[in-house]
């Protein structure tokens, strides 16, 4: 089956995944495994979910069944970013039993989380339906983990917001107060930013809203924490002369009508920081 998204390199993802195989082995390896285990004992397992979701991280998982033994065959069944059901196998391994099980957890552990944020992200977009509204993802990652958590919202038919503080200008309040206010935010952004950088300012009052458009210099506009009708009000003003983003108090059922508003994005951290790891089993 064609993968549903292009891989990373698998050099981008190896660290991850050989910090967390460092980390499961310890200093003596998978003794469990070693003293019950006869040597060349061979078995087939799949990786099968326990309930129902969307796929991600079964690149990780590859990866770490190779990197515990490179003779381990892996045939993925469901790629990322392709639904499933319950008893459905996402892969089969086959190989030595003991490298099968050395791998299991840190596969188990990345795949049911990454499955677990593609699965949520669709169920946010699910929301948008009929509208032209994205839901997006935000900064609240895992430590270490952002690339593939963010690689997960994508999965999920989400889309990515900032990756890094390095990505993109984005001017919160405590930037606006350090800074004396938004009229000389903007100011300096206009003085100091290059050219080929965007500009994001956030904005939690409608007469905010209004300095930003007298002001200029801002490509997007994010309202926090605003409840529907004002967000309806913001959409009004602007009147597509901005891209807004919603953000702030965004749970699942709130979506539909947030979209309605006209929004371009809603962002949502829980997509990252509140996420349930989904069940998934690997069975001999």
């Amino acid at each position: 089956m064609t993968p549903a998204f292009p891989p990373l390199p698998d050099l981008i993802l190896e660290p991850l995944v050989r910090a967390a195989l460092d980390e499961d082995l310890g200093t003596y390896g998978d003794i469990t495994t070693r003293t019950v285990i006869p040597a060349g004992t061979r078995y087939k397992a799949r990786i099968r979910a326990r309930e129902a979701g969307i796929v991600s991280g079964m690149q990780l998982a590859a990866i770490a069944f190779r990197l515990i033994d490179p003779a381990l065959v892996l045939r993925v069944h469901c790629p990322d970013g392709a639904p499933f059901g319950p008893g459905d196998t996402l892969a089969e391994i086959e190989g030595e039993a003991a490298s099968i099980l050395s791998a299991e957890r840190v596969a188990l552990n990345f795949a049911g989380r990454l499955c677990g944020i593609a699965t949520l992200t669709a169920a946010f977009v699910a929301e948008t339906r009929g509208t032209r509204t994205r839901i997006t993802c935000t900064r609240k990652t895992t430590p270490g983990l952002r690339l593939v958590e963010k690689q997960a919202v994508l999965h999920g038919g989400g889309f990515n917001h900032r990756f890094s503080l390095s990505d993109a200008i984005l001017i919160k309040d405590n930037h606006i107060a350090a800074a004396g206010g938004i009229a000389p935010v903007l100011a300096a952004v206009k003085a100091r930013a290059s050219h080929m950088m965007r500009v994001e300012i956030e904005v939690d009052r409608l007469e905010q809203l209004a300095e930003v458009l007298d002001q200029g210099g801002a490509d997007v506009v994010l309202l926090d924490n605003m409840d529907t009708p004002t967000l309806r009000k913001a959409v009004a003003m602007v009147s597509g002369r901005l891209v807004l983003e919603a953000s702030g108090n965004m749970r699942l059922d709130r979506i539909a009508e947030v979209a309605a508003t006209g929004v371009d994005y809603i962002s949502v951290g829980a997509l990252t920081h509140s996420v349930r790891t989904l069940d998934l089993g690997l069975d001999f």
